[in-house]
């Protein structure tokens, strides 16, 4: 908890384990499936990672720590709109600690930076424009 604490993260320790509460300072985008592992790709090419939390099941889950939701609501009904859940104003976060189904995907030590949440939905109609567009088949004339 110390550690996240140091960070500036509002912790608290809970009976399945530690969680972030979001607030002004930090907030949450989560994604799933495709959409994930493509934002991730293009983050990463980007060298724009900052931490993910993945949860692991069936199916692929994670959680990009941001900033600067507060004054990204066009951004926010964005992210929304593409699918994505947007953690705000006192949601709670499960970080990883001693639940094995929580990992970190990039820890905040192995991050340059923690993003702003308009670079997570730009990366969203990013990846999105480049699996979603349509093919040319037939000139015009």
């Amino acid at each position: 908890m110390q550690d996240y604490r140091s960070l500036g993260w509002n912790v608290t320790e809970t009976s399945t384990g530690i969680d972030l509460t979001t607030d002004n300072q930090i907030a949450a985008v989560e994604l799933t499936g495709a959409q994930a592992a493509s934002v991730r790709r293009y983050l990463r090419a980007n060298n724009l990672s900052g931490p993910v939390i993945e949860l692991r099941g069936p199916h692929r889950r994670e959680i990009h720590l941001v900033v600067g939701a507060a004054k990204a609501a066009l951004a926010i009904e964005a992210l929304r709109t593409a699918g994505a859940t947007v953690h705000t104003n006192g949601a709670t976060i499960p970080l990883p600690c001693t639940n094995p189904a929580i990992t970190w995907g990039v820890s905040p030590t192995e991050a340059r930076w923690t993003p702003p949440l308009v670079a997570i939905s730009a990366a969203v109609r990013a990846t999105a424009a480049t699996t979603v567009r349509p093919q040319l088949r037939n000139v015009a004339c």
